[in-house]
C-alpha cells in the first residue's frame, strides 16, 4: 500500500461527532446547557415545598453558544406524572443568561417541574433582521435574503405538529407578508413579526436542540402548612382556681379549656395550640418559678411527662379523660379552630417506659439514669430519650403514640426541642405518619444552630420557630426578613412567635405595651405564620429575676387569667391581635412567604416593607399590594419619609396609589416619598395599596 492509500483508509477510519445515543453515558449537559435550576433542595435530596395555590418561582440559567437565541419553558408535572401546565420563561438578566417562571400546583401531593430549553429560531432571526432592515446603508439584496429566511422560518413554524388551523394562518400570512416585494422593508418586517404571529408562536414555539432538565421534586402541602395563626395555652390553667375551703388549688379541665375557645376563634386563630397534657411526674418535681423544693400541691411541670397514670398516650386524671379530650376537639372544631398537641419526647423518672425500657436511657456510672442539662440549667425530673439504643423500639413507640393521637383529631404536633432528637428519626417519623395522614402538620421548636434548623425544614418539618424572636432592631429586621423569604422558602416556613411561655426577651419585658403591640404587628405581618402564647393580649411582662421568661412561669403553677375583666378596663390589646387576623385573612399577600420588598426610610427606628401577589396569582384574581410601616421605639414618636422603591412595585415613578390604613382606617394618596408619624398608641401602617389611586 503507497502512502497516498494509507492516507485514504486512515481518513475513512476516523470517528466523526458522537450521536445523541453515543455520547448519552458521558455527556449529561444536553444540547442546550441549562443548569442552576431551582428550587431544588440540596441537589434534590429532599423536595421544594408548596401549598396549593402557591405561586412557585422556578428559575434557571439557559444558553448556548454562539448568538442564536435561545428560549425556555417551565412544566409542571401532576403526581401521576401527567402534565399540568407549560410556563413561558422570561429571561430577567441577559448578560447572565438567567430565566424565570412561575408555576402554581392546585392539588396536594408530589409534584415535579422540569425546565426545557430550546434554540429558538424565530428568535434568532427576528433579532438578526430587525438590525438588517434598521441599518442605513446595508444593500437591499442582503436585507431581502433576511427576509426570505423568516419566510422559510414562519412557514416552517406553520407546519408545527398541534397547530391550530387558525394560528398556521396567521404564520403562513406573515411568510406572505415577508416576501412581498411591492412594499417597503420595514412594513414587510412588522408583517413577519405582526401581534398574530407572535401570539401563534407563544401558544406553540418553534423549537430547535430541545433539552429537557431532570424532573426536580415539589411537595405541595394544604395550605395551612404555610399560613395560619396559632394561640397557645394551658389547659389545666383555664379555669383553675384556688379552693378558699380546702387551702388548694384545684386544676382547670379540657371541659373548662374548652369554654376558652370560642373567644380564641372570636380573634381569628387557626389553630389552638395544647402543652402537653399528659401525667406529670413526682421524682424532682419542679416548684413555682422552678425551685426544686415543690410542695406538695405545686402540679409541676407538663414537659416532667409520665407517672403511674401513664404516658405521652395518657391524659392527665386532673384534666379529664378521653372523652373530655374528643370534646374539646369536636367544639374546636366546630368553630373552625384546629388542634395542635406538644409533642415532647422526654419523660419523668416515673414514665412508664423507664421502668419498661430502661434500655431507652443513658446509664450513669453509679447505675442512675442521667437527666436532662443544658449548663447551668439542670433539668432533674425529665430524663432524655437515647434514640441510638433501641432505634427500632423507640420509633415504633413514638409512631404509636403519634397516631393515638392523629386518632383523636389532632392534626399539627409542637415538636419539643427537635433538635436535641436524631434528624433521621424525625424525617422517617413524619413520613410515615403523612404517608396516611398527609394533613397533619409539625411545628420544629427548634430555637438552634442554622444548620440543624435548615435541615430538620429540608427533612419534613412543615414549619419552624425562628430567631424572629430576638431580632429588634431595623437593620436585624432587615436581614433576617430577607432571608426567611429567600431561598430558605423553598423549604424552611418561619413561624414567628413574639414571646413564648420559655421566652421574654428584654425588649419585651423592659417597654411594656407599645412593644407588645409594635412586635405583633411584625409578626403578623412578616411571616404567614404566627403565634402567640396566652396572657399575651395582657401585656404579661414581668421577668424572674436573671432569666429571660416571665415571673410566676406557667410552666410550674396554675395561671388562671380574666380576660374579659382586662379587656373592659382597657389593659388588653385582644382587639389588636384580633384585627392583625383579620388583616392577614382579608389579604391573600399576607398568606405568602415569597413577595416581600423592604423600602428605605430616613429614620433608623421605622422599617417598612411591601407584601406582594400578582393578580395573575392571587386567589381572588385581583392584585394584592399591602405596605406595612412599623415604628420600632416603643418610647417615643418617629416622623419620618418612607421611600417606596417604585420599580420594585411596578410602577412609575411618579405614579400615586390610594392607601387604606387597615389600622386605623385613614386613608390617603400616596406617592414615592410618604411622611408618617408613629410611635407608642399607633405603632403602624398595614396599608392596601392601589394603584391610580392618583387618577
Amino acid at each position: 500500500m503507497d502512502a497516498d492509500d494509507t492516507t485514504t483508509a486512515t481518513a475513512a477510519a476516523a470517528p466523526g461527532p458522537p450521536s445523541p445515543a453515543q455520547r448519552a453515558p458521558h455527556c449529561v449537559t444536553g444540547r442546550i446547557p441549562v443548569t442552576d435550576l431551582s428550587p431544588v433542595v440540596d441537589g434534590g435530596r429532599w423536595p421544594a415545598k408548596a401549598v396549593v395555590g402557591e405561586a412557585v418561582p422556578v428559575t434557571a440559567t439557559v444558553f448556548r453558544e454562539g448568538h442564536d437565541a435561545v428560549a425556555a419553558e417551565a412544566v409542571l408535572l401532576r403526581p401521576d406524572g401527567t402534565e399540568a401546565a407549560r410556563t413561558r420563561m422570561t429571561c430577567t438578566n441577559a448578560g447572565l443568561d438567567a430565566w424565570h417562571a412561575v408555576v402554581l400546583p392546585d392539588a396536594t401531593g408530589e409534584w415535579s417541574f422540569r425546565v426545557e430549553a430550546w434554540s429558538d429560531p424565530f428568535g434568532t432571526w427576528e433579532h438578526s433582521a430587525g438590525v438588517k432592515v434598521a441599518a442605513p446603508g446595508l444593500p437591499d439584496a442582503d436585507v431581502e435574503l433576511a427576509l426570505a429566511d423568516g419566510a422559510l422560518v414562519l412557514e416552517r413554524a406553520a407546519e408545527t405538529e398541534g397547530r391550530t388551523p387558525a394560528d398556521a394562518q396567521h404564520l403562513r400570512a406573515g411568510a406572505q407578508g415577508l416576501r412581498d416585494a411591492g412594499r417597503p422593508f420595514a412594513a414587510r418586517l412588522a408583517a413577519g413579526t405582526s401581534r398574530e404571529v407572535l401570539g401563534a408562536l407563544e401558544r406553540l414555539p418553534l423549537r430547535d436542540l430541545v433539552t429537557t432538565t431532570p424532573p426536580a421534586r415539589l411537595l405541595v402541602q394544604r395550605p395551612l402548612a404555610l399560613a395560619g395563626s396559632w394561640y397557645e395555652m394551658f389547659p389545666r390553667s383555664e379555669g383553675a382556681h384556688f379552693d378558699e375551703g380546702e387551702g388548694r388549688w384545684v386544676s382547670g379541665t379540657l371541659r373548662t379549656a374548652a369554654e376558652r375557645l370560642p373567644a380564641v376563634a372570636e380573634q381569628g386563630y387557626d389553630v389552638v395550640y395544647l402543652t402537653p397534657i399528659h401525667p406529670i411526674g413526682r421524682t424532682f418535681r419542679k416548684g413555682r418559678n422552678n425551685t426544686l423544693d415543690a410542695g406538695p400541691e405545686d402540679p409541676g411541670s407538663p414537659y416532667a411527662i409520665g407517672s403511674e397514670a401513664g404516658g405521652h398516650d395518657a391524659i392527665h386524671p386532673d384534666l379529664g379523660t378521653f372523652e373530655d379530650f374528643d370534646a374539646f376537639v369536636a367544639r374546636a372544631r366546630g368553630l373552625g379552630l384546629e388542634v395542635a398537641l406538644d409533642l415532647a419526647l422526654q419523660c419523668s423518672p416515673d414514665h412508664p417506659w423507664v421502668r419498661e425500657h430502661p434500655e431507652w436511657f443513658v446509664q450513669r456510672a453509679d447505675g442512675s439514669i442521667a437527666y436532662a442539662e443544658n449548663p447551668p440549667k439542670k433539668y432533674q425530673d425529665i430524663y432524655p430519650v437515647d434514640f441510638d439504643r433501641d432505634p427500632e423500639g423507640i420509633y415504633a413507640e413514638v409512631l404509636r403514640v403519634v397516631l393515638r393521637w392523629v386518632e383523636h383529631g389532632v392534626t399539627a404536633f409542637r415538636v419539643d426541642n427537635p433538635h436535641t432528637k436524631p434528624v433521621e428519626f424525625w424525617e422517617w417519623l413524619i413520613a410515615e405518619v403523612n404517608r396516611d395522614h398527609p394533613d397533619v402538620l409539625f411545628l420544629a421548636e427548634a430555637f438552634t444552630r442554622p444548620a440543624m434548623m435548615h435541615t430538620l425544614a429540608k427533612a419534613g418539618f412543615h414549619q419552624s420557630y425562628t430567631y424572629f424572636t430576638w431580632r429588634n432592631t431595623k437593620a436585624e429586621l432587615v436581614e433576617y426578613g430577607e432571608e426567611v423569604s429567600g431561598e430558605a422558602a423553598a423549604y424552611m416556613r418561619p413561624s414567628f412567635w413574639p414571646t413564648t411561655h420559655d421566652i421574654l426577651t428584654p425588649f419585651m419585658s423592659q417597654n411594656g405595651r407599645a412593644a407588645f403591640e409594635l412586635r405583633a404587628v411584625l409578626a403578623a405581618t412578616m411571616s404567614p405564620t404566627w403565634g402567640i402564647y396566652a396572657g399575651y393580649e395582657l401585656v404579661e411582662d414581668v421577668p424572674r429575676p436573671g432569666a429571660q421568661e416571665q415571673i410566676d412561669n406557667e410552666k410550674y403553677q396554675y395561671k388562671p387569667r380574666d380576660f374579659e375583666r382586662a379587656l373592659l378596663e382597657g389593659r388588653s390589646i385582644g382587639p389588636l391581635l384580633a384585627r392583625l387576623n383579620e388583616l392577614r385573612r382579608e389579604h391573600p399577600a399576607l398568606q405568602r412567604l415569597r413577595g416581600t420588598v423592604f423600602h428605605p426610610t430616613d429614620s433608623d427606628q421605622v422599617v417598612a416593607y411591601t407584601r406582594h401577589l400578582p393578580a395573575e396569582h392571587s386567589p381572588t384574581g385581583v392584585e394584592d399590594l399591602v405596605l406595612v410601616v412599623v415604628c420600632l421605639d416603643p418610647q417615643q414618636w418617629h416622623q419620618t419619609f418612607v421611600r417606596l422603591d417604585m420599580a420594585a412595585l411596578g410602577l412609575e415613578a411618579d405614579e400615586l396609589v390610594r392607601a387604606e390604613d387597615g389600622l386605623t382606617g385613614g386613608a390617603w394618596t400616596w406617592g414615592r416619598d410618604i411622611y408618617v408619624e408613629l410611635g407608642p398608641g399607633r405603632p403602624a401602617h398595614v396599608a392596601s395599596l392601589v394603584r391610580g389611586g392618583g387618577a
